[in-house]
């Protein structure tokens, strides 16, 4: 099931819509930096904070020539509502049928207070220019996750 991709491999292409029904791929992200990351729901608290972080730290990301985009099962209309409510300045994209996600090895197992379902296991990937997975981070939690993907970033891009 946890099929994630590894680093050094290239990327898996993907294709899933904004809030404004424009489909992205990763071809829209050739040569920069992309930041993709999965997280289960819209106006969620840790979707919330993830999303906030991600946006307080959005200008450091655009310095070091990255773009970062957050996919969730939600609609469209979903994340617009989401963005425009948090003052988000990061893309959201809408995957309802998983195939991103399952593509990226997000949709998992999960377990919570002793049942089981499938669901979207939070999880980043860092892109290089050239459409590779630099760096990927599993289970994720939510605070101190986004300095920690800043501060990769810095790292590789330096080097």
């Amino acid at each position: 099931m946890s099929n994630l991709p590894q680093i050094g491999q290239p990327a898996p292409n993907f294709a899933a819509r904004d809030r404004n029904g424009n489909t992205v791929s990763l071809e829209n992200f050739v040569d920069r930096w992309l930041i993709l990351y999965f997280y289960p729901k819209d106006n969620t608290p840790g979707c919330t904070n993830e999303a906030k972080d991600f946006t307080n730290y959005q200008p450091e990301f655009s310095e070091l020539g990255a773009k970062i985009v957050g996919v969730s099962p939600d609609s469209e209309t979903s994340h617009g509502k989401f963005i425009d409510k948090h003052d988000l300045t990061i893309q959201l994209l809408s995957d309802p049928e998983h195939q991103v996600i399952e593509t990226y090895g997000a949709w998992r197992l999960k377990k919570f207070m002793g049942k089981e379902y499938m669901g979207v296991v939070r999880s980043t990937f860092l892109i290089t220019p050239d459409g590779k997975i630099a760096r990927v981070w599993d289970k994720v939690r939510v605070k101190g996750h986004v300095e920690k993907v800043l501060q990769e970033l810095k790292t590789l891009v330096g080097s």
